[in-house]
């Protein structure tokens, strides 16, 4: 199975999807998510289903949606959703719904290839979109001190992440980093606590500097809200307390940062409604079923227009 979707019903429930509307599958992935809305869809309903990987452009052209005139399968990062969507010929505002499930998949992890796994030796790679871009071992050859420092502690949340960028340098000036097991070999020398955790940390760090998953986040946020019809509804599933952090601040105060603005009279303005107070979590049932689906949590919000 290319992957086990993550509160499945939770998120598609949220979306309250109306047969004739226009919804974005924002990580089609497995298409799990993507099959559930196009099932509700009927009429004029339309389903964008948007995913950057080759692996999850192949699931989309499964007779599910290659058949179906409600579906278009978009290849390309979520961060270029407004203009992706909006050459398809919707209009800001013209959307009903928005999904995101911020977690990789279990195919991308198991695929040994990818480089996205300390489980398996191969390439450090950990592109998404392996069409471009900078790979892991460009980052561990070519990062100073400091911007690998940064990685580890603020994507990573590595605690001695000063140490290990520093080990990173002091290795590759006689052994450039190529494959995992080399970037493996260095956290058996430093991990602190948990050795499978701290190696899950340096990796996700890495994964996440090379395809500025935080970056792409935020555009997509703002993308989001352009797009989204009044009452629209945005739906984000997070799985790292960074991105979980972003969306929580953004469907409070309009923006990533938690910043709360005023209008010109000193009111706070709230571009969003809370549909749910707290994150949704999986149930005990759900988490013992797909052990990978126990950091998620669901936030969904209503757009407000502001005056």
């Amino acid at each position: 199975m290319y992957h086990v979707s993550v509160l499945l019903h939770e998120s598609i429930d949220a979306l309250r999807i109306v047969p004739n509307g226009i919804y974005v599958d924002a990580t089609f992935g497995g298409g799990g998510h993507a099959g559930l809305i196009l099932e509700k869809l009927a009429g004029k309903g339309h389903l964008f289903a948007f995913d950057q990987d080759n692996d999850a452009m192949q699931n989309a052209a499964a007779d599910l949606f290659a058949e179906s005139a409600n579906f278009t399968f978009v290849h390309s990062n979520f961060r270029h959703l407004k203009q992706q969507v909006r050459s398809e010929g919707v209009k800001p505002g013209g959307v009903q719904g928005i999904l995101a499930d911020l977690g990789v998949s279990s195919h991308q992890l198991d695929s040994a290839e990818r480089g996205f796994s300390y489980r398996f030796d191969a390439p450090l790679d950990m592109r998404m979109d392996t069409r471009e871009g900078i790979t892991a071992a460009d980052i561990l050859n070519q990062y100073t001190v400091v911007e690998l420092q940064r990685v580890f502690g603020d994507l990573g949340e590595v605690r001695n992440a000063k140490t290990l960028a520093e080990a990173v340098v002091k290795v590759r000036e006689s052994n450039q980093f190529r494959n995992t097991v080399t970037l493996v070999d260095l956290c058996e020398k430093y991990f602190l606590g948990d050795r499978m955790r701290y190696r899950s940390q340096v990796f996700q760090a890495l994964r996440m500097e090379v395809n500025d998953e935080l970056g792409a986040l935020e555009d997509f946020l703002q993308a989001s809200y352009e797009m989204l019809a009044p009452d629209g509804i945005l739906a984000v599933i997070a799985f790292h307390s960074l991105e979980d952090r972003m969306v929580k601040n953004f469907l409070k105060t309009g923006n990533t940062k938690g910043e709360m603005k005023k209008d010109f009279y000193g009111n706070i303005e709230r571009p969003w409604q809370l549909v749910t107070k707290k994150a949704i979590e999986p149930s005990a049932s759900e988490v013992s079923r797909n052990v990978r689906s126990r950091s998620s949590k669901l936030r969904v919000g209503k757009k407000i227009m502001l005056q």
